[in-house]
């Protein structure tokens, strides 16, 4: 693995344990953070549509843009709640990431913007 590629993965572990400190200090129901951390994976159902919907679904679940934009609501309006799924969604994708799961390209599952799952990462800019 690359340097560059470990810098990588370190700052997606740093961005899971802020997310999980952050849900810790708030509080929330550790019960909830169990049962909500794999919700997102659920977009791979999309995947029995065919690659390309499939790869849209699971997108349209692990982008930060999203839980970023529910934290600031859950923020902004007190909602408890809000917070507590936003945190959990941003450890999930960040936990993806850290593991090095990319967002899907529309050819295949294993297609990632970050090389191909299940075989080490050539040294290309994909």
């Amino acid at each position: 693995m690359r340097p560059v590629d470990l810098i990588v993965r370190f700052e997606w572990v740093t961005v899971a344990a802020l997310a999980i400190v952050c849900y810790a200090m708030s509080g929330f129901s550790w019960w909830l953070f169990a049962l909500l951390i794999l919700a997102p994976d659920l977009s791979m159902l999309g995947y029995l549509a065919g690659p390309r919907f499939g790869a849209a679904t699971y997108n349209a679940l692990h982008i930060l843009i999203a839980p970023l934009v529910l934290l600031l609501a859950g923020a902004l309006l007190a909602g408890r709640v809000t917070t507590a799924v936003a945190l959990i969604w941003i450890a999930h994708i960040a936990i993806d990431r850290a593991l090095g799961y990319g967002l899907k390209l529309p050819t295949s599952f294993q297609d990632t913007h970050l090389g191909r799952i299940g075989r080490e990462r050539n040294s290309a800019v994909r």
